[in-house]
């Protein structure tokens, strides 16, 4: 299958053709953990899952790596104000970031390294920088020499002119440019460790360059992701590094997913429109939150609304009951669940690897289960095309990650059931309505 991914590193929609045949490599930005998730931390888990879900679905094996920043000033920070160690906070919040991941429909990654467990090689990958004349120290600060990399600002787009003569870049006099970046930072305040310029902690862009070098060891990937917010400086700051120590840009192909806005306002602590997504989930079900995420495309805001949500809820109450449908129906014809092939199927991975088109593929999925509802209402059913249906219609929920749950009856729920049509048949309403309360509470129905 041809794959086509917009390469925000060359702004074009690019074929798709892994490093090695057969495989492919992805890291993924993740979270500074000092607090719950938010949900626009949810959408790169979403969208690199689906991702993930869908080239494993169509026979890659992908190695999916996505790190824990476990030292930060917020960190050091949050750990002061609630009277704990870094480490305490941190475990605390990767293990809840793990749940909402899952509670959202997401696979936690192959790989989720922290940043604490790579302090001596990202010492010797600056200490290597140093060497080479791609970094200076000053007063126990380590700094990237930003002007020895010739095409600074390649994936972002900022013009180094710019930047210069703006205000953004903070004023330091210990600087030989306004450009250079911290690769590691004197400090005795919280957490710390020794190296040769005393001691200190990495700077943030360091710590993901150095995970990529020692995890992958051609020091080169397919695929590096994140938010569009990490373009610059952090992504660029990654690419700099690795340009001086490899002579590459890290990662063949970039992807940038877009923000997530709460009534058209991008959501911030600033605004105070920030939701926690575990708060979501509960409220409404992981299920229903990851259908507004991936009901636009990637590379587009998504907004989450009472109307976005409340469409949501609608889909995946449809997508249940369909489901349901479908496994009674087989299941009380004695047909095998498994017996189906994924024959409608098709469309919908097309419109996936057309750059990762969820809003697409969702429309494929809806048609589908347009055509398991018309077979389950028939006289007659075909049951070849409606295991059929079944596949697909679960393959397609497998991709998307969304949880749709169906019970594999047993004998005794077989008999439930037949009891339950016979009294229909026999208008014995008090007794079909009743067994068919238990089928509801069996989930069955």
């Amino acid at each position: 299958m041809e794959i086509k991914l917009y390469n925000s590193l060359t702004n074009k929609v690019e074929e798709f053709h892994p490093l090695k045949e057969g495989e492919v490599s992805m890291y993924v930005c993740g979270p500074t953990v000092y607090n719950y998730p938010h949900i626009g931390n949810m959408r790169p888990v979403v969208v690199f899952d689906t991702l993930r879900r869908f080239l494993t679905y169509i026979g890659y094996n992908v190695t999916y790596v996505s790190n824990f920043t476990d030292v930060d000033d917020k960190i050091i920070n949050e750990a002061i104000k609630q009277n704990k160690s870094e480490k305490e906070l941190t475990e605390f919040y990767i293990n809840e970031f793990k749940k909402t991941t899952l509670a959202i429909g997401s696979q936690i990654p192959s790989i989720t390294p922290k940043v604490t467990e790579y302090i001596p090689d990202i010492i010797n990958y600056i200490d290597n920088l140093v060497k080479i004349g791609a970094a200076y120290e000053v007063d126990g600060d380590v700094y990237f020499r930003v002007p020895k990399i010739k095409d600074y600002g390649a994936l972002s787009g900022i013009n180094v002119e710019d930047l210069l003569v703006g205000a953004r870049i903070e004023e330091n006099s210990h600087k030989e440019s306004p450009l250079d970046f911290a690769l590691w930072k004197k400090t005795d305040k919280g957490i710390n460790w020794p190296s040769p310029w005393g001691n200190g902690r990495p700077g943030w862009h360091t710590e993901c360059t150095v995970m990529i070098d020692k995890i992958f060891p051609n020091h080169y990937i397919d695929i590096h992701g994140g938010g569009y917010d990490l373009k610059f400086p952090h992504h660029e700051n990654e690419i700099a590094q690795s340009e001086a120590t490899h002579g590459n840009k890290i990662a063949k192909l970039w992807m940038h997913n877009a923000f997530i806005n709460f009534g058209n306002e991008k959501m911030s602590k600033s605004l105070g429109n920030v939701v926690y997504a575990k708060d979501l989930i509960a409220q409404v079900g992981g299920a229903v939150t990851r259908l507004v995420i991936l009901s636009t495309h990637y590379r587009q805001p998504v907004n989450f609304t009472e109307d976005t949500v409340n469409a949501a809820v609608s889909e995946i109450q449809k997508m249940k009951m369909v489901n349901k449908q479908m496994a009674l129906k087989l299941q009380a014809a004695d047909i095998d669940l498994e017996k189906g092939q994924p024959t409608y199927i098709n469309e919908f991975l097309n419109a996936l690897s057309d750059d990762l088109n969820t809003a697409n593929a969702l429309t494929h999925l809806y048609d589908t289960i347009k055509l398991a509802n018309q077979e389950i209402r028939n006289r007659e059913i075909d049951y070849n095309k409606l295991v059929d249906l079944f596949k697909s219609i679960n393959d397609m929920f497998y991709v998307l990650g969304l949880d749709i749950p169906y019970v594999k009856m047993d004998e005794n729920d077989k008999k439930l059931y037949q009891n339950y049509l016979k009294s229909k048949e026999n208008k014995d309403f008090d007794l079909s309505d009743k067994l068919r309360q238990e089928l509801i509470e069996k989930g069955i129905m």
